[in-house]
């Protein structure tokens, strides 16, 4: 069991890394636009004699049109016209449109693929978890190795849940296919151990209570901070940037959908967090007959509750600007990868657990 857990791991971040290739190609080719030229425009009353041709832009197959402003994919108006007026342009010939046709539907294929491809790979990332657990005989917890895996699953698995709801996003799936790739190939090249038993501070049922909640929390909060870079990419490009990175974000739904994203999973993650933090020290207590003692583990826990807490605050404060609590969240997961990967490295405390 414990072989093919190894070996399932690495066919997932192959497939991880096929999604994201195939999200690339939808990203490259999304940006066509087709073009048409709808014969006489109606007149105005009052208007003078003789109609003019209007050029319009259409966008490519499931970006959505514009309502109000903004596009049904979370785009602005003006972004899909990439920069081009749709009224008094150039007329361009039905060939030139059609390319552009076929360049968006090959665009939409790439998507559909890269979607296709992160779920099969989300499944055998999942069977990679149960089978270390059934070789294990215990929860797949025990180390960065293990939390690690099973933190990068809630995330992707969480990411397909959203674009259940919202499947205008999918664009933000190369951001999170990459960041896959990187945490499961660190997991399998860097961070491997050998099966062995848990340490005897863990034979205990808040094992499954504590390290279950921390698990899912952080793994949302891995999702958190995708849309949360994003929509600071995206603000700027909207504002006018076009320097790097801002132009990554051309492509990228509307910023406010964006940052609206990144507030739902932080407020839903957060009292889970919470929850967890209690339940390890009510563990604690159990265990080492203190519920706090400043461990290192202990310590970068609760900064992060606090930078996630003044995350929410400043979310939920008018007079503070969107980028700056946006910052903040993006901090907030700085904090919980020093607790998961500085920690267990450079510190010693009753928490190293990590394996390596």
């Amino acid at each position: 069991m414990s072989a093919l857990s190894d070996q399932l791991v690495s066919i997932a971040t192959l497939v991880y890394l096929l999604a994201m290739i195939s999200h690339a190609v939808e990203y490259a080719l999304g940006n066509s636009r087709a073009r048409a030229v709808v014969a006489p425009a109606r007149e105005l009353v009052g208007a003078a004699v003789g109609a003019s041709t209007v050029e319009v832009t259409v966008g490519p197959a499931g970006d959505g049109l514009a309502t109000n402003g903004i596009a049904t994919d979370g785009r602005s108006a003006s972004d899909l016209a990439d920069g081009s007026s749709a009224l008094g342009g150039a007329v361009v010939d039905p060939a030139t449109s059609g390319r552009a046709d076929r360049t968006a539907r090959r665009a939409e294929l790439g998507g559909r693929i890269a979607v296709g491809l992160t779920a099969a790979a989300a499944a055998l990332h999942l069977a990679a978890l149960v089978t270390r657990g059934l070789a294990a005989d215990r929860m797949p917890w025990g180390n960065m190795y293990e939390f690690v895996l099973t933190v990068s699953f809630i995330g992707v698995a969480a990411w397909l849940t959203v674009l259940v709801k919202w499947p205008f996003l999918r664009r933000l799936g190369l951001f999170l296919t990459l960041v896959m790739v990187l945490l499961v190939a660190t997991a399998e090249l860097v961070l491997y151990t050998p099966i062995v038993p848990l340490v005897p501070a863990l034979n205990s049922y808040w094992f499954i209570v504590h390290v279950s909640t921390i698990v899912f929390a952080s793994g949302l909060f891995l999702l958190g901070v995708v849309p949360a870079a994003a929509y600071l990419m995206r603000a700027g490009y909207e504002n006018g940037k076009r320097s790097f990175p801002y132009t990554l974000a051309k492509r990228l739904p509307a910023a406010a959908g964006l940052e609206r994203l990144t507030f739902v999973l932080h407020a839903f993650s957060f009292p889970i967090f919470t929850f967890a933090v209690i339940a390890g020290a009510i563990w604690a207590e159990a265990a080492w007959g203190r519920p706090w003692g400043w461990d290192p583990k202990e310590t970068w826990a609760f900064i992060s509750w606090v930078v996630y807490a003044g995350y929410l605050h400043a979310r939920a404060t008018p007079s503070v600007r969107r980028n700056t609590a946006t910052w903040l969240a993006i901090l907030g997961f700085l904090t919980v990868l020093m607790n998961l990967f500085g920690v267990n490295i450079f510190f010693e405390g009753l928490h190293s657990y990590g394996g390596l």
